[in-house]
């Protein structure tokens, strides 16, 4: 997985749930060329979930949409712009470490019995 931060790579919270990426592109395009953009949306619904990230084709790009968009105020709501951060590593919840091991928490604490089971 790629750890290393690309200064050219956006991201931008505190979207409207209106807002579009037709409304994002308009948006940002005056500061500069545009590489990738894109809205992330939910799933299920297909509602905007109110976060894009946007690549620029240069860091002096990134940093012209940063200074201009950073606090605007979108339909109400002020825009959150900085260098996106790469994607944590993923746990793995099934290669050891937590709870849930050989004693590892939860469990059957003080001799009692769960369920319908009620001799003790």
């Amino acid at each position: 997985m790629d750890t290393q931060v690309n200064p050219n790579k956006l991201f931008i919270g505190n979207l409207p749930y209106s807002a579009s990426e037709d409304q994002l592109q308009d948006l940002i395009a005056p500061h500069g060329t545009i590489v990738s953009l894109k809205l992330i949306t939910d799933r299920e619904t297909g509602r905007s979930r109110g976060i894009a990230f946007v690549e620029m084709s240069t860091v002096e790009e990134a940093e012209a949409v940063i200074a201009a968009l950073n606090d605007y105020e979108l339909d109400g709501r002020k825009l959150r712009v900085n260098v996106a951060q790469p994607k944590a590593p993923r746990r793995d919840f099934n290669g050891g470490g937590g709870s849930g091991g050989y004693r590892g928490g939860g469990g059957n604490s003080g001799g009692f019995r769960r369920g319908n089971d009620r001799s003790y």
